[in-house]
């Protein structure tokens, strides 16, 4: 054989033999890489880890105002672990129609107990004015959707750091004060030391959903005079963007009202100021509301009276 054709025959051995020997330490690393798995399904399987889980149970709203709302997030968190684990970073976020509303931080969140579970509070507060002033097609009165976006991150042995996702969807209001109008008083008994009347209101709700009035706080002022205040004696509801009159018996005394006695008994227009709150109910919880009127005008009539036209009240 020609002395040309040793260095194939040698390189070829090479060839062959580093292929082997390629295929050795492959199936080695591969061995390794089984065992380590096996060992590490054993242990999990002995020690008992698992993945937590997170869900959104529910949405309150403890507070709402025409300023503000004040929103607690609840999330229930199970830990099916032998150890507890903390809660690292607590990230939300509010949008309406995919635009923010609000969004947060809350770092340390707190540890859930070892094959236990936890109630986890996200306190969230949503300013009107804030939301108003960069969504200008969102106004007083309406009713929005909204997105909740929570991401809890736990730090959990065998696993490590893990992302639980969370959604949850609801409707939120921008509470809008409903208008209120004192359009007349009826003497039930007239003195000048003390006259009974009762106070006709009028009052229109301007949201998107119904109120349910169970309570005033107001005071009343005829010519600049304080009459003092009254108790609604019965709830009424006032239908979402409807109008409801109401009766409310008031006690006062016209000899303190001087000049403007006579005009108020002659029937001539009275001006009047009303301000106060009004408690509601509503399909989103109980609300404290201002009302207020100034500058209005109100007639006085008596019993024998109570028939006419409303129109015909002044000369």
């Amino acid at each position: 054989m020609a002395s040309s054709d040793k260095p194939e025959v040698i390189d070829r051995d090479v060839k062959e033999k580093d292929h082997n020997e390629d295929e050795d330490k492959g199936g080695f690393i591969d061995k390794v890489k089984d065992f380590i798995h096996d060992i590490g399904e054993k242990i999990e399987g002995a020690i008992g880890f698992g993945k937590p889980t997170a869900d959104v149970t529910g949405i309150h709203i403890p507070s709402i105002n025409l300023e503000k709302a004040d929103l607690v997030v609840d999330v229930l968190v199970k830990n099916p672990n032998p150890i507890p684990i903390p809660l690292i970073d607590i990230n939300y976020l509010i949008e309406s129609d995919g635009r923010k509303l609000v969004s947060g931080l809350i770092p340390d969140a707190g540890t859930i107990h070892a094959h236990g579970e936890e109630t986890v509070k996200i306190p969230v507060t949503l300013i009107y004015d804030d939301i108003r002033s960069t969504y200008n097609d969102i106004k007083p009165g309406s009713i929005i959707p909204y997105r909740i976006k929570v991401d809890l991150i736990v730090d959990v042995p065998v696993f490590g750091r893990l992302t639980l996702p969370l959604e949850k969807t609801g409707e939120i209001p921008i509470p809008y004060k409903p208008d209120i109008d004192l359009e007349k008083i009826h003497f039930e008994r007239f003195s000048f030391e003390e006259t009974v009347a009762m106070l006709h209101l009028k009052l229109e709700n301007k949201n998107d959903f119904d109120l349910g009035l169970n309570g005033l706080d107001y005071e009343v002022w005829l010519s600049d005079v304080s009459i003092g205040g009254a108790e609604l004696a019965k709830s009424t509801k006032i239908d979402k963007n409807g109008i409801s009159y109401i009766d409310i018996p008031i006690t006062f005394r016209p000899k303190d009202f001087g000049s403007a006695l006579w005009d108020m008994i002659r029937g001539k227009g009275t001006g009047y100021t009303m301000k106060g709150h009004i408690n509601v109910d509503t399909p989103f919880g109980a609300m404290k509301l201002p009302i207020s009127k100034e500058g209005g005008t109100t007639r006085l009539k008596k019993n024998k009276e109570d028939g006419d036209d409303d129109d015909d009240d002044e000369d």
